[in-house]
């Protein structure tokens, strides 16, 4: 009954959202304009109706059934090529199709340039669309990452003898309180997959409170947070290089995944905490690179250099305007800010503060957290991470990090050390999936 409700209501709310989806999509590709994409690039508007060309129909159809990953955006796609690489390492034979929602974790796939690996997009949740795709690809198993749920995918797949798995699983706050309210019709849902990897004990009792099978979780770690300092190339040589001849030479904030009007208040930071370091820099990464012109506008009548266009001379700030290279920008600083945490945004909650933790840095977030409320209440226990109250203290942990080497790099030691519990989440999941 669950699934027949969502089936029935699923395309009326696709027509009331649809304005509202191709205006985003339209406003995001004005935005990344300017941007050079690699060869292949495109919007995917036929994939996205189940519709492929011949040329994709013959690549999918050649050799052994692949492992299908469902990713969502950059976040999201960032921990399907992990796995994709960790499965390939254990079976080199294994052919992967990773499938993205959005045209900026599309493109972060083509830049991988692996023959192995086949980037398509998501279908949309319709039964005709989800039964296309499945007929075309023929997986035998399909892995959605973190929180996307498709049911009508999911439950065709099932019907096909394909094995469905929920990897990295996630389940914020909010979604919590939502599931639990409709469990009648979560428990239906979740019982779609015959695995769900969670990352901790604490994301096992919130998917238990709505509704999944204990028999039917397997606590793995969380990817994201699995040899963020060690499992790819490092670009941080090619980086340094790149902001030396800009002033980039001394201390450096990193603000990574900034929402507006974050910049602003980092932009503030700036301008106080210079009369105590003169050369202090700071490098936005901002959530959403389409946004890249609207931040340049506002930062005025600093130098800002874009890290998408040539710049000559000295700058103040860099602002990164491509996407998927945040953890090696990250690797430059002396202190890191998380974005999306300050207050007086539009959507609140953090992003990902197990990235920089990672990579042994001293970071400081403002205090909503909630998406990753377990972790970052880890690392503030263990004294591994500066949360502040306010926008306006937020200088003032700035100044405190900046000013003792000795408490940086003995945060970014306990942070490290918080995370040793997902050392090997990637090669877990991927044993599962094998």
């Amino acid at each position: 009954m669950a699934l027949l409700l969502y089936r029935l209501l699923y395309p009326l709310a696709f027509l009331l959202a649809a304005p509202f989806y191709v205006s985003r999509l339209r406003r995001r590709e004005r935005g990344r304009s300017s941007q050079s994409k690699p060869d292949g690039y495109h919007l995917g508007i036929a994939q996205r109706f189940g519709r492929y060309d011949p040329e994709l129909r013959a690549r999918l159809a050649d050799g052994s059934a692949p492992v299908w990953l469902c990713s969502i955006s950059v976040g999201e796609t960032i921990v399907a090529l992990k796995l994709a690489r960790a499965l390939r390492q254990q079976n080199p034979s294994a052919r992967i199709v990773i499938s993205v929602t959005t045209s900026t974790g599309y493109e972060l796939l083509l830049r991988e340039k692996a023959e192995w690996l086949i980037p398509i997009y998501n279908p949309l949740d319709f039964r005709f669309a989800a039964r296309a795709a499945l007929n075309v690809i023929r997986p035998k198993t399909l892995v959605l990452i973190e929180g996307g749920i498709w049911p009508n995918l999911l439950s065709l797949a099932r019907a096909n003898g394909v094995r469905t798995v929920l990897a990295n699983a996630r389940l914020s706050p909010r979604s919590e309180r939502r599931w639990q309210k409709f469990r009648w019709l979560a428990e239906p849902v979740w019982r779609l997959f015959v695995l769900i990897c969670i990352p901790t004990n604490g994301d096992a009792e919130r998917f238990a409170s709505i509704g999944v099978p204990a028999d039917r979780m397997k606590q793995t770690g969380n990817i994201k947070f699995d040899n963020a300092g060690s499992d790819a190339p490092s670009r941080e040589e090619e980086f340094r290089a790149l902001i030396a001849p800009m002033g980039f030479r001394s201390e450096i904030i990193v603000a990574g995944s900034t929402w507006d009007p974050e910049e602003k208040a980092l932009v503030s930071v700036l301008g106080e905490l210079r009369s105590e370091w003169p050369d202090l820099r700071l490098i936005i990464v901002p959530r959403h690179v389409e946004r890249a012109d609207e931040i340049a506008r506002s930062l005025a009548p600093l130098r800002v250099a874009r890290r998408s266009q040539s710049f000559t001379g000295e700058a103040d700030i860099l602002l990164v305007d491509t996407t998927g290279e945040l953890r090696d920008w990250y690797r430059l600083a002396t202190v890191v800010f998380v974005g999306k945490s300050l207050p007086g945004i539009a959507e609140v909650g953090g992003q990902n503060i197990g990235e920089p933790a990672a990579l042994g840095l001293p970071v400081v977030v403002g205090p909503h957290m909630e998406n990753f409320r377990e972790l970052t209440a880890q690392l503030l226990e263990n004294k591994a991470a500066i949360r502040v109250s306010e926008t306006k203290a937020l200088a003032g942990a700035m100044r405190t990090l900046l000013s003792d080497s000795n408490q940086r790099t003995a945060m970014g030691e306990r942070a490290k050390a918080t995370l040793t519990t997902h050392q090997g989440a990637t090669a877990r999941t991927a044993a599962l999936l094998n």
